[in-house]
């Protein structure tokens, strides 16, 4: 990752260097970091938002915000975090259940159990449940790498990949992979490919459902990290949906085929994809009417 001193990054944006540092002082650029009495920025962090551009938060998004912050059980926040991690972990081939992915959030603990459990699996399942909470945090923050690499980061600290040097966790790949047997963008192209899908994104003032799922499709098929792109991108989609007051959604195990199937066939049969996640939005949407939750 390129990091800028703050005399450069505020050349590049035109801005004065005491509202950089102010800014970094405060909090208000992610990936900023002090070495000694000087400030390091990441070359793409995005500038802050003016209170006064901010929007509204949507009522689902003031809801987890409040269940997360009193430590509601049994709310939608609670059931959000067991769902969304327990469905999205399984898809990529976690063996922990539902009911053990519910009693990790609740206890921290695992349980009693005859079979034999993947340590990974649990690291994962923990740090999904953190990688939720940094949406909540983050869902009006315009999408960036930086925001990107956090969650990725998030979600492999503490696992065996972490301890590989060649991982590199909380950031793009270093070595090509796969995906469904489909060769993705190798990694010297990922950072370009990464920032051109991100400009074009965030040029739309007002996202669809559409958009976010294009984003999806265009992002796994990029496939920037060397594991964890699926959840990854599960994530950005929901973090998505809640910025711009859409009802997001769960890709359940039930509907992993048709998932699959719509990433493959998008560009080509769009309507694959689209009535799959509309199928899952119908499913959380019921979750919002049990729990009496507008949206």
């Amino acid at each position: 990752m390129e990091f800028l001193s703050v005399s450069d990054f505020a050349g590049r944006h035109g801005l004065p260097e005491r509202t950089v540092r102010n800014w970094c002082a405060a909090g208000k650029i992610p990936g900023a970091f002090l070495t000694g009495k000087t400030w390091s920025l990441p070359a793409d962090a995005e500038l802050p938002t003016r209170d006064g551009d901010k929007k509204k938060p949507s009522p689902l998004l003031k809801r987890l915000r409040e269940e997360k912050g009193s430590k509601i059980s049994g709310g939608i926040y609670h059931r959000t975090q067991i769902d969304l991690t327990y469905n999205s972990n399984h898809i990529e081939g976690s063996r922990l259940t539902h009911e053990q992915t519910r009693y990790i959030f609740e206890t921290n603990t695992i349980g009693i159990t005859e079979d034999s459990i993947n340590v990974d699996d649990i690291v994962e399942t923990i740090n999904h449940f953190r990688c939720i909470d940094y949406i909540i945090d983050h869902a009006e923050d315009r999408l960036s790498e930086v925001l990107i690499k956090a969650l990725h980061r998030i979600l492999k600290t503490g696992t065996s990949d972490s301890r590989k040097d060649w991982f590199n966790v909380g950031d793009y790949k270093r070595l090509p992979n796969e995906v469904g047997g489909n060769e993705t963008i190798p990694p010297e192209q990922v950072h370009s490919k990464m920032s051109a899908l991100l400009k074009h994104y965030n040029s739309k003032k007002q996202k669809s459902l559409e958009d976010i799922i294009d984003l999806h499709c265009q992002f796994e098929r990029i496939h920037p990290f060397q594991d964890g792109n699926g959840r990854v991108g599960r994530l950005i989609m929901f973090k998505e949906c809640l910025a711009n007051r859409l009802v997001p959604f769960i890709i359940t195990e039930e509907l992993k085929l048709f998932y699959y199937r719509g990433l493959r066939e998008w560009g080509h049969v769009n309507g694959y994809l689209s009535d799959t996640c509309l199928a899952a939005q119908d499913q959380y949407r019921a979750l919002l009417n049990y729990f009496k939750v507008k949206y």
